[in-house]
C-alpha cells in the first residue's frame, strides 16, 4: 500500500503500539491449487509447509559460513522447529463475507484499509502479550553470501513480545527474541547470524511474518486465525492498486465481490484455463512491481536520462498488466461470460452467383473421393481445414476427411454452413489450441456440425458456444478438458447421437432465456473435478427460464445431479405457514422441485439416468453477486 495511507495505531485499553502494512507479494508456489488456503473446504489458517518437516543445511558461497570453518564442520546446533497452529476450520462465502466486509472492513474506504486490519489484529493480540512463534522470513534477508537454492523461507522459533517500542515504523512490528532451544528449519543456522539480523533491525519483526505455536492455549490460537485472516486478506483480496482508485465509495462491496471471485475460481464455475491465465497475469504484475521498485532503489544521485527511460518502460509494463487485471475482475474473469462477444466478425451471406460451394479438406485426393457428389457440384479441395472455412458463404458444406486438424476458424463461426466429417466419426479428429480462448463458437443463424470428433486441450471457453443463432450437433464426439457446452442466452442447440465426457463443470450449460433439444446422447463423467457445488451433466440457469427438450439420453457417472437447475437463493422460499406444514426438510425441496419443473419448459421422455452422484434431478441454489 501506499505510505501515506499507513498509520500508527494504539490500543487505549494496552497502550499497544502497532502499525501494519501487507505482507510481501505471495510466491508462485503460495497460488497453486494445491496450497490448502486456495480451498475454499481447507482451513485458510493454515501454512503449506510445516516448519519442522522442511529442513536443510546451507552452503555458503565462499568456502565456509564463518572465517574459520568448512561447511561440513559447522556444528548443527539448531532444533527442530515445533509444529505451528493450524485451524481446522473451515470457511463458506458467506463466512468470509461476515468476517472481511462486516468485522473488518466495515465503511472504510481502501486507503484505510491497512488501519482496519491493524485494529483487528491489535484486538486480537491484547488478549495474550508473551507467546512463542516461528518467524518465517525470506532467505535473502539472512543467508544473504550463501546459496539457498530453492528454499522458500528461513524460520527460527522466536519468543514474541506484543510490547510497546519506540518509532512509527511500517509494518505492524512486534518485539522478539530468540527462544530456547535455538530451533530453525535450517540445521546448520548459526545464531549468530540470526542475532546480527535482529539487532540490526532492532528486535522487531512483522507481525504477519510469526505464526504461533500449537498448544499454547486458546487466545493464541485465536491470535494465529487473526493472522491468518489477515495475510489470506492480502493475498487474495487486496490489490496493490486499491488505495490508489479515487472515488470508490464502498470497498466493502467491491472486497465482497473479490470472495465471490476467489470461489468462483475454486469451485469451477470459472474455467480452469481463464483461472490459470489471471493468475500467471498477477504474478507478472506482482514481478513488475517489485522490479520497479527495486531499479527505483538502486538509482544512486541523480537520474540519467538512460535511467529514467528504463523506469518510465517498467512503469508502463507494470501499468498495462494492472488495467488487463482491473478490466477482468470488473468483469469477474468473465471475459468468456453470457454477454461478452466472443466472435467480432462481419457475416458474408450467400455468394453473389447464389450457388453453394462444397469444399473438401483432405491432404491428398483420389477418385473415389468424388464418387458421392453430383456432376455439377463446384468442389474446391483445400489441404487446411482454416482455409476451407474462412473461404465459405452461407450455404456452402465443409467435407473433411479422416485426420488430425486445428483450425482457430472454428471459434468464429458466422455464416450458415455444414461441417461434416467423412467415414467414421472418430477417424475426423478437431483439435483446440491451447493458446485459443475459444474452440467452437458460433453466431451464425443455422450451423451444422456432424460425424466429427472434437478434442478440447485448454481452451478457456466451452468446447462449443452457441453464442446467437443455432447450432447443431449430430453424431459427434465431444470429449472435454474444460467447460462443456454452452448455450447463451437467446441461442439454440439441437444436439443428437452425441457423446459428451470429461467436461470439469456441466457437460451442457443452458443459459437464461436459451433453447435446447437433447435426443440420444451420451452424457457421462462430467464436473468430474468434484468441486464443491458440481452441476451434473446438464445445468439451467432459470431467470429467465430457458426451454430444454430431452429423449433417450443416457446419463451416467457424472459428479452431481443428471440434471441441475440452477436458482439464486432466494428462490422458491418457504413461507413460515409451509414451514409449520412441512415436517420433512426433504419434503420441501421436493415440493420445491416440483414446482420449478412446472415453471420451466420442460419435456423430458425416455431418458435414463444411471450412477450420478447426488441423483437424476434436483436444485441447486447460489448466491448471485452482480458483477
Amino acid at each position: 500500500m501506499a505510505t501515506s495511507a499507513q498509520c500508527d495505531h494504539f490500543d487505549e485499553e494496552t497502550d499497544l503500539k502497532v502499525t501494519v502494512t501487507p505482507p510481501e507479494a505471495p510466491s508462485n508456489d503460495s497460488l497453486q491449487a494445491e496450497d490448502p488456503r486456495l480451498d475454499p473446504d481447507s482451513p485458510s489458517t493454515s501454512n503449506s509447509v510445516t516448519p519442522q518437516i522442511f529442513r536443510s543445511k546451507v552452503r555458503s558461497k565462499q568456502e565456509s559460513l564463518s572465517p574459520n570453518k568448512e561447511p561440513e564442520d559447522v556444528e548443527e546446533h539448531a532444533k527442530l522447529l515445533p509444529q505451528i497452529f493450524i485451524s481446522n476450520k473451515t470457511y463458506t462465502y458467506e463466512d468470509r463475507v461476515d468476517l472481511f466486509c462486516d468485522q473488518m472492513i466495515g465503511q472504510c474506504s481502501a486507503e484505510d484499509a491497512d488501519e482496519a486490519i491493524s485494529l483487528y489484529i491489535l484486538k486480537k493480540l491484547a488478549s495474550k502479550v508473551s507467546w512463542t512463534a516461528v518467524w518465517k522470513t525470506a532467505p535473502e534477508l539472512i543467508l544473504e553470501h550463501c546459496e539457498i537454492g530453492d528454499l522458500p523461507f528461513v524460520g527460527v522459533l522466536m519468543q514474541v513480545e506484543a510490547t510497546p517500542f519506540d518509532g512509527k515504523s511500517i509494518p505492524l512490528r512486534v518485539s522478539v527474541s530468540v527462544a530456547e532451544p535455538f530451533s530453525s528449519n535450517i540445521a546448520n543456522l548459526p545464531r549468530e547470524l540470526v542475532e546480527d539480523v535482529l539487532r540490526e533491525h532492532d528486535y522487531s519483526v512483522p507481525v504477519l511474518d510469526v505464526y504461533p505455536v500449537q498448544g499454547l492455549g486458546a487466545d493464541v490460537d485465536c491470535i494465529a486465525e487473526a493472522l491468518e485472516h489477515a495475510r489470506f486478506f492480502y493475498d487474495f483480496l487486496w490489490r496493490d492498486w486499491d488505495d490508489e482508485e479515487e472515488g470508490d465509495d464502498d470497498y466493502a462491496g467491491l472486497i465482497e465481490k473479490r470472495i465471490q471471485l476467489y470461489y468462483d475460481i475454486h469451485d469451477g464455475t470459472i474455467p480452469g484455463p481463464i483461472n490459470e491465465r489471471y493468475r500467471k497475469t498477477l504474478e507478472d504484475y506482482r514481478s513488475k512491481r517489485l522490479e520497479l521498485t527495486k531499479f527505483q532503489s538502486s538509482i544512486q544521485g541523480e537520474t540519467l536520462p538512460g535511467e529514467a527511460v528504463e523506469c518510465w518502460k517498467k512503469y508502463y509494463e507494470m501499468l498495462m498488466l494492472c488495467g488487463l487485471l482491473k478490466f477482468w475482475e470488473d468483469m469477474r474473469l468473465s471475459s468468456q461470460g453470457p454477454f461478452y462477444p466472443r466472435i467480432c466478425k462481419r457475416r458474408r451471406g450467400q455468394r453473389a452467383s447464389g450457388r453453394p460451394v462444397t469444399h473438401i479438406v483432405a491432404q491428398m485426393m483420389t477418385t473415389d473421393m468424388f464418387k458421392n457428389f453430383s456432376s455439377d457440384a463446384l468442389i474446391q479441395q483445400h489441404n487446411c481445414l482454416s482455409v476451407a472455412l474462412e473461404s465459405c458463404y452461407s450455404g456452402d458444406v465443409v467435407v473433411v476427411f479422416p485426420g488430425e486438424y486445428q483450425s482457430h476458424a472454428l471459434a468464429s463461426l458466422t455464416e450458415d454452413i455444414v461441417i461434416k466429417g467423412e467415414g467414421e466419426r472418430q477417424e475426423v479428429a478437431f483439435f483446440s489450441g491451447p493458446s485459443h480462448n475459444n474452440f467452437v463458437a458460433s453466431k451464425a443463424a443455422k450451423v451444422t456440425l456432424c460425424n466429427l470428433t472434437l478434442m478440447q486441450q485448454g481452451t478457456c471457453d466451452g468446447i462449443v458456444v452457441v453464442e446467437a443463432g443455432q447450432m447443431t450437433l449430430e453424431n459427434c464426439v465431444l470429449k472435454c478438458d474444460g467447460t462443456g457446452v454452452c448455450v447463451l442466452t437467446g441461442a439454440c442447440l439441437i444436439m443428437k447421437n452425441c457423446e459428451i465426457s470429461g467436461a470439469q463443470g456441466p457437460g451442457v450449460e443452458l443459459f437464461p432465456g436459451s433453447v435446447a433439444e437433447l435426443h440420444g446422447n451420451e452424457i457421462h463423467h462430467c464436473s468430474n473435478q468434484a468441486a464443491k457445488g458440481s452441476m451434473g451433466a446438464i445445468n439451467l440457469k432459470v431467470l429467465p427460464k430457458p426451454q430444454l427438450k430431452m429423449s433417450d439420453n443416457h446419463i451416467h457417472d457424472n459428479h452431481g445431479y443428471g440434471v441441475s437447475i440452477l436458482v439464486p437463493d432466494h428462490h422458491y422460499q418457504a413461507s413460515e405457514e409451509g414451514l409449520e406444514k412441512t415436517a420433512s426438510g426433504d419434503q420441501l425441496e421436493s415440493d420445491h422441485l416440483s414446482k420449478a419443473l412446472q415453471e420451466l419448459c420442460l419435456e423430458m421422455n425416455t431418458n435414463k439416468f444411471e450412477s450420478n452422484t447426488m441423483g437424476n434431478i434436483g436444485l441447486q441454489r447460489k448466491m448471485w453477486v452482480s458483477s
